[in-house]
Order: structure tokens, then sequence, then C-alpha cells
């Protein structure tokens, strides 16, 4: 598996503003939830759905999908071999909310926002927001095998169970996010769906099982976590807090021009 990589500038902890604002706490954001979970407007679970899968074609089948898909893309086409097996490029989007844990043996940090557990030489760190790896497959790799090749491709030392690939579609202005299986072969869905990325689009994400694996994390992990979130509460209080006070300063305006008005 060979891959290369663009990713977007700076690091970055906390989600973008929104109108919608919701107030964080580590409790909330980090541990499970007894209470129904509230689906954001934007984001809803896509139906499982019967799709046609390309192991089923006969080997023409399967040539005329792909002509069919290079002839819509300059670059990066995939390649069709005698025994009906294919090779093409999947982009990946990392879209990771918690820190992710790297061999830091040199000593170095790999970036902001970084906290160093000098224990066993490992950092523990955010990855950039929105990163994106390509990754050179074949038909026959599975779900499980990107997700192994993209943590090595960044160093990352977590389990690989504490992530998930989904698979990214748009209808009706929402994004529509699947949990893809560790079997499914993502150069499939690929070669099916085609080269548009509305269409389809693969993110790596949390492994949202609703639980909390604590088996999957060391002590330094944990501690560096509750470090991490605290400051992330911090964060969010004082963006609460300042949001509290240009609200009363609007408030009390509106009352004085009320109270200044005759009758």
């Amino acid at each position: 598996m060979t891959g290369s990589n663009s990713t977007s500038s700076g690091y970055g902890s906390l989600d973008e503003e929104n109108d919608d604002f919701t107030f964080f706490t580590a409790k909330s954001n980090f541990f499970p939830q007894t209470q129904a979970k509230q689906v954001p407007k934007s984001v809803t679970r896509e139906e499982d759905k019967e799709e046609e899968k390309p192991t089923s074609l006969t080997k023409e089948d399967i040539k005329a999908k792909i002509d069919d898909y290079n002839s819509k893309v300059t670059e990066n086409g995939m390649k069709l071999s005698s025994d009906g097996t294919y090779t093409g490029f999947i982009k990946v989007h990392l879209k990771l909310r918690r820190p992710v844990t790297v061999d830091s043996g040199d000593g170095k940090s790999p970036g902001p926002g970084s906290s160093s557990d000098s224990s066993d030489n490992r950092t523990s760190f955010y990855l950039p927001r929105d990163a994106v790896k390509q990754l050179h497959i074949s038909s026959t790799t599975t779900v499980g095998e990107v997700i192994q090749g993209l943590l090595k491709k960044f160093m990352v030392q977590d389990n690989p169970r504490k992530f998930a690939l989904y698979r990214l579609t748009r209808r009706d202005s929402q994004d529509l996010f699947q949990k893809l299986p560790l079997s499914e072969c993502p150069l499939c869905l690929r070669l099916l769906a085609g080269p548009d990325l509305e269409s389809l689009s693969f993110v790596l994400k949390e492994n949202e099982t609703g639980e909390v694996e604590w088996h999957a994390f060391s002590v330094p992990e944990l501690q560096n976590f509750l470090i991490i979130l605290e400051k992330e509460e911090k964060e969010r209080m004082r963006q609460v807090e300042l949001r509290y006070a240009a609200y009363r300063e609007k408030l009390l305006l509106a009352l004085g021009q009320v109270e200044s008005k005759p009758g």
C-alpha cells in the first residue's frame, strides 16, 4: 500500500463555532451517555441497503466499469489485472476529535497541542483537522487493512479498534455517514460510485461503540486525555461566559430604549 498526503494547516481540538451553540464538558463528550443522543441537523445515518458488488460481476463487466471510471478522471485511474482484481486510489478524510498517540523516540514533539509522555517515549496530540490521505489499494484490500495502513502512515500507536471507516454521501444538502464493516472493500465501493466525491467519500473517525473500551487505553493515554479535556472544558466555559455577557449587554440596551420611550 503506497500513499501521499496533504493536510490542512494548524492543529485544533475544538469544533468550529456555529449558530447552534452546545455547551461542552469532558463528561458529555468523552464518556458514554445513558440518555438518547440528539442527532445533529447536518448528519443522519444512511439506511442499510443492498448494493451491487463488483465481485459478483464478470471480468467483462468490471472492465467496462473501470473504462467508464477512467474516462471521468485525468489521473489516478484504475487498472485491471489478468486475474480479475484491480488497483486504484482512494482518498480518506481524517476527522478525529480525540488525540492520537505516536512514537516520539527522538524526543521531539510532533506539533502544537501535544502532551508528551516521557515514560515510554510516546506523545499524544491532535492530528490536523480535515487531513486527507491518498492510498493506493487493490480491490481485495479491506476496511481493516485501510485503517491499519492509515495508522502506519501517521505512525499512530493506538489500537486500530479505536477507529472506524465511514462512507460519506450527500443527499438533500445533508451529510450521510455509514460505518463500514471491517471486511468491506473500499475500492469496490469507489468503482461503483464513480470518482465524484459528492457521491461517495471515505472518512476515518473514532469508533463510536456506545461504550468506552478502557482496556484499549494505556494509563498515560488516559492521563493525557484528562489534561486535554479539562483544557477544552475551560475554553468552552469561557466561550459561554462571553456569550452570556454579550446577550446581557444587548438585553440591558433594549430595556433602556424601552424605558426611555414616553407612554
